[in-house]
């Protein structure tokens, strides 16, 4: 059988940016399925891997440095133009995570909308936390920028970012993107799509 994939993402990633669009075709290749499951990373950073704020503490070391280097081989790789860190970096995303699961019922939208805001936040530097700009960029995306906005401040949309969020991290997630393969098969980060293409080309 085909192999299912959920790919839990933040939009402030810039490797959950590189990974949405190399997946992309890698699942198409293989006839996958793939359901995008947005998540708060914040949340889950607080919940279980809390060293991340102080790694980002130090931004001036070797590591750093190789880190910076690496990700822009992969984005020149991915034919990604990343203008990255932006200004607004780290993304206070709460506002687009949840303009993201209001629209998580409609996987196509959600789809073409995360791709926008990628492309508004890493190469256009917008903040995505502005409910303005989030409108504008859902507006040229040809989305009711306003209505999505409005959409946001739903209880219900609030509680499935939180579900989301809740979920990813008692499978055993701890950031973004984390990518599961036919349920309980789990990979973290863009630099492991080798490894996720090989199980779903085994699951056929």
């Amino acid at each position: 059988m085909n192999a299912k994939v959920e790919f839990f993402f933040d939009l402030s990633s810039p490797w959950t940016c590189l990974a949405f669009h190399n997946i992309r075709p890698v699942v198409a290749k293989h006839g996958a399925a793939i359901v995008w499951r947005p998540i708060l990373v914040g949340g889950v950073f607080n919940a279980v891997n809390p060293a991340v704020y102080a790694a980002r503490e130090d931004m001036r070391g070797p590591k750093a440095r190789h880190y910076a280097k690496s990700l822009k081989d992969w984005a020149a790789l991915a034919g990604v133009t990343m203008r990255f860190p932006s200004p607004h970096h780290p993304l206070k995303s709460v506002l687009a995570m949840r303009a993201c699961c209001a629209l998580e019922e409609d996987q196509d939208a959600l789809e073409h909308f995360a791709e926008a805001a990628f492309t508004a936040y890493f190469t256009g530097q917008a903040n995505l936390d502005d409910p303005a700009i989030l409108a504008g960029i859902a507006d040229a995306a040809g989305f009711d920028g306003q209505a999505l906005i409005a959409r946001t401040q739903e209880q219900a949309v609030k509680d499935r970012l939180r579900s989301n969020t809740e979920e990813v991290i008692a499978r055993g997630g701890y950031g973004s993107p984390s990518i599961f393969v036919n349920g309980d098969d789990m990979y973290f980060g863009n630099d492991q799509l080798p490894l996720i293409e090989a199980k779903i080309k085994a699951a056929r």
